[in-house]
Order: C-alpha cells, then structure tokens, then sequence
C-alpha cells in the first residue's frame, strides 16, 4: 500500500469521461506485441484490474473470447460499458464495480490479467497473490505503463511542446506542494519495485517488451484541459468552487505558450512486463 495514505472512492471521481480526449495512447503495436509473446488466437478469458474506462481491455477484446475489467470507480465502469457497445463488443465483454481486493469475487479463472498504470494503488501483496491464483496453470501477468525514461522533444515539430512543467506549478497553486489523491495526499508518491512484489508472489520472469511510440501526435487546448481533469491529483472534485477559475487560468497558460491553440507531442513507448504462472505438473 502506499504509504501513509488510505484509498477512498473519490481517488478518481470525475476523471472518466476526461480518459478518451485527455490521455495519450498506448503504442499501437501494443496489442500484437501481446499477441505474438501470449501466442493469442481469440480464445480465452482476460481480467483487466483497475480497468478505467477499458482502454485495455478493449484494445485487447478481438484477441480473447472473454473480458472482465474491474474498477472501484462507477464512473470509469459506465464508460467501459459505452466504450464496448459502441466497439460492438458488449457481449464479450464484463464491468464489475469492485476494487482489486475484493477479488476473486466469484470471477473463476483466466489465461490472462492486466494492470494497466494501475497497480501502485493497490494493496499490491494481496492482489498479486489473488491474481495469481485467479490464473489458470501457465498464465500470465501482464504490467503495462509509459515507457519513462526515453527523451520525447517536438524539436522540428510544427507547434511548441505542452508545458507541462507550468501545469504541474498551476495545480500546485491551487491545490497545494503535496500531491492530492482522494481525499488524502501522497507525500511520499507511489511505490515502485513491482519485481519484487510478483515475484514474492509466486511469479516468475519477467519478459520485458519495448513497444515503441514516437509518433507524432497534434493537441488542443481542450485535449490538454482534458488530460489534466483525467489525473488523480487534479480531479475536478479537488477544485471543489474554483474550477471554473482553475481552468480559465489553465487555458490563459496554453495560449501564453501556443497563442495558435495547437501543440505538438509524441506518443510515448510502452513498456510491457510479462510474469508467468507456473505451468501444471504432470
């Protein structure tokens, strides 16, 4: 868990309908990727944990027979809903309102699970432990994430870079130096060594795959506006009655930087760890 912080069911609220618009994508080799290493053939059942607005889960639902997503939050769950009707994958397709400690919650077992940038909320002992067992023999894991440390400037590009560090000095000002999650603050951020976790766990690996970004990507001052209401620490229910001023000021920063209204981006990498169950024995 984190540190010094309990998880309370506003950590998200009213973030979910901001994911489409504001986030940027996984590489789109991703879903291949996982198909050539998992040997995919449309078969088989996927748990998505912490599933957001399925943007996993969806991505991956033409190479599975079955997807749960599972998120405590009712926001993102109903969007994952509209999300897979409007794919056309609604019958394939299952959203349960739960937190990733609450599992198995009756669930059975699958040849797949996923944690989506969403594990460092976790109680993270506990549920890879239960996602283990929900794991049929041979099963994988898979942590998925922004590759972090590569470069990614828009020199050449047509329009200036998203001023991100201006936007994190914005939310400060308004919310305060320590980062706001729910109802609390992360003082000391969110953990890491996910290795260690899994393999306490019973895991072994891991595989890890680089699935590579960099494509050139075009945002707006709504796009940007829309990435940061869709981050915990700048929910909209933080702002509480300075909303409205917050995102004034936040466009008047975009325009300072782009008085065009475009910037210019590229797509992260996306790293991929790859755990395995152990297979039956004979």
């Amino acid at each position: 868990m984190v540190v010094g912080w309990e998880w309370d069911d506003t950590l998200f609220s009213g973030t979910a309908a901001y994911y489409e618009r504001g986030r940027l994508p996984y590489a789109a080799g991703l879903a291949d990727a996982l198909a050539e290493e998992l040997r995919l053939d449309g078969q088989g059942r996927l748990l998505d944990v912490g599933c957001g607005p399925g943007t996993i889960a969806l991505s991956l639902a033409h190479l599975f027979g079955e997807i749960v997503g599972v998120d405590p939050d009712s926001g993102m769950i109903a969007e994952a809903g509209r999300g897979a009707a409007g794919r056309g994958v609604g019958a394939k397709t299952r959203w349960v309102r739960a937190r990733a400690e609450d599992l198995p919650a009756g669930l059975g077992t699958f040849a797949v699970a996923t944690f989506g940038q969403s594990f460092h909320w976790m109680d993270r002992d506990l549920v890879a432990a239960t996602v283990r067992d929900m794991l049929r023999p041979g099963g994988a894991l898979v942590h998925i994430a922004d590759l972090k440390t590569e470069p990614r400037t828009v020199d050449g590009m047509p329009h200036p870079a998203v001023p991100y560090t201006g936007v994190d000095d914005l939310v400060k000002r308004y919310l305060g130096p320590v980062r706001r999650a729910g109802r609390g603050v992360l003082a000391q951020g969110t953990p890491g060594a996910e290795d260690e976790v899994f393999a306490r766990a019973g895991f072994s690996g891991p595989r890890r795959l680089v699935v590579p970004g960099g494509q050139v990507l075009e945002r707006t001052f709504d796009d940007v506006v829309a990435w940061v209401f869709s981050l915990s620490f700048s929910a909209p229910h933080l702002f509480e009655g300075r909303r409205d001023d917050f995102e004034a000021d936040l466009r008047l920063l975009l325009r300072e930087v782009s008085p065009s209204g475009r910037f210019s981006e590229r797509a992260p990498s996306t790293e991929v760890f790859v755990w395995r169950k152990a297979p039956a024995t004979a």
